[in-house]
């Protein structure tokens, strides 16, 4: 006897998805999360005494072609506001030296411009050349994928400042070193999302807009609307297959969808094992490291001055700073250590990481920066449900050896996530984006299995896709 139809793993904005899409199918589904909350990546924390007063721990932003989310948002009720924009932008070079700009790009050197210019044409032809459906199958994806994007920055960016640009542009949106990804992972990322400037850009990209009331209340909702068919603490070690079913944990049902990244899928034990390559996958795609980091002030002081608060740091620590003011409730500077940055001060004590990231806004906005009234930050590589962030990344050789497994059930084992995503891949929009794919799985494998007419459930798969 079945404990349910359907049992999913995981209660992020993927996982919380395809449940609600099976419950609306008329499945009878249950969500099992390790964490003692919902909501995956995304996790607002109250940092005052108002119920304004709430920071951003984890995924914030949406942007204008994050379909699936903003449909979500208005579904549920929750509103949209712009990011902070208004004013100059700030770039400091490596020397130290501060540049006014506007735009996402500051005016450098010509020779700089010029060299980054090309650079940068050259990566989005490439970018389109890239099916996201299926990037292994692009034109020369082999040769593609066998290099890190550290070689091709290498190759094709002449001057100090153009390689730091870049770079820095890797470890913001992938929290990775260059040489840790493959050149094919960058360029179906960008695909992914429509164009490398839709990964950077503030107004018009991924930073654009904020949910009012933050990102983790989408899960909160939803897991209200399921009520009782979500638990908490409840974490899935071991997934068993057999000819009638699966049992996950302790609870038997007829499929499972496993909706936690690559990396701690492949921590889980299965029996029978999962096929050599599959597991080969999840050892071959590492969570990015990532710090974030908030400081909280009386007043955005920053703005006084003409400034948006948006700066790019090349000396860093936190390289990636934004306004992180909502519309009511506190002003603050948000940033960023990624990469090698957070994975060499994760093992600082936190004051001394916390004066690193203070002495950085100094250096941006001045002495008044060093003193706010809260200062919040999150190790995600340090969350045991996590082990890192943004995303899973697919390093040299793992697209075209492994690519073709992250979204191929394995019997009646299926797999949701962001980094199953064909659009908006690491982003919450595309863990929405997984988690109707997999709802659509199963509806089409188990057809009238669930008790209904022939094509009933291939209908509803349909049905949810189109969504």
């Amino acid at each position: 006897m079945d404990d349910c139809d359907v049992v999913v793993v995981g209660a992020g904005l993927a996982g919380l998805t395809a449940a609600r899409e099976l419950s609306g199918a008329g499945l009878d589904v249950l969500v099992l999360e390790a964490r003692d909350r919902v909501g995956g990546r995304t996790l607002s924390q109250p940092v005052g005494d108002r119920a304004e007063d709430v920071v951003e721990l984890g995924g914030q932003w949406v942007g204008p072609t994050q379909h699936e989310i903003l449909s979500l948002a208005q579904d549920l009720g929750i509103e949209t506001y712009p990011t902070h924009a208004t004013g100059k932008n700030l770039f400091e070079d490596g020397g130290g030296k501060l540049k006014r700009y506007t735009g996402t790009i500051p005016m450098l050197a010509p020779h700089v411009m010029v060299d980054y210019g090309q650079a940068d044409l050259r990566l989005k032809r490439l970018i389109k050349r890239i099916d996201p459906e299926a990037p292994w199958d692009a034109e020369h994806a082999e040769r593609l994928d066998e290099r890190s994007f550290a070689t091709w920055i290498r190759r094709t960016a002449k001057t100090q400042t153009a390689r730091e640009a870049l770079t820095t542009a890797i470890r913001a949106v992938f929290s990775v070193e260059p040489a840790d990804v493959s050149l094919l992972h960058v360029l179906f990322y960008a695909a992914a999302a429509g164009g490398w400037d839709d990964l950077l850009d503030t107004e018009g990209g991924a930073q654009q807009d904020r949910l009012a009331g933050g990102t983790q209340q989408l899960s909160v909702r939803i897991a209200e609307e399921l009520g009782d068919r979500v638990e908490l603490s409840a974490p899935v070690r071991s997934i068993r297959s057999d000819g009638d079913g699966v049992v996950a944990g302790e609870i038997r049902a007829r499929r499972v969808i496993v909706a936690v990244p690559p990396a701690l899928a492949g921590r889980i034990e299965y029996d029978p094992p999962l096929p050599g390559p599959r597991d080969q996958l999840t050892q071959r795609m590492p969570m990015g490291s990532v710090i974030k980091c908030m400081a909280v002030y009386e007043e955005p002081f920053w703005r006084e001055d003409g400034l948006s608060g948006q700066a790019i740091s090349l000396p860093g620590p936190a390289q990636v700073v934004f306004d992180n003011t909502p519309p009511k409730g506190s002003p603050g500077l948000i940033a960023f250590l990624e990469g090698k940055d957070a994975r060499e001060l994760a093992v600082v004590p936190e004051g001394e990481r916390r004066d690193a990231v203070l002495r950085g806004f100094q250096r941006l906005f001045g002495r008044r920066a060093a003193h706010p009234v809260h200062y919040v930050e999150k190790d995600w590589s340090a969350e045991p449900y996590s082990r890192g962030c943004y995303a899973g990344v697919l390093g040299p050789g793992a697209w075209t050896g492994y690519g073709r497994l992250l979204r191929e059930p394995i019997g009646r084992i299926h797999w949701a996530g962001t980094e199953t995503a064909t659009r908006w891949m690491g982003y919450m929009d595309g863990a929405i984006q997984s988690g109707k794919r997999a709802a659509a799985e199963v509806l089409r494998s188990e057809g009238a299995a669930f008790g209904d007419a022939p094509g009933a459930r291939a209908a509803a798969a349909a049905r949810i896709l189109r969504r």
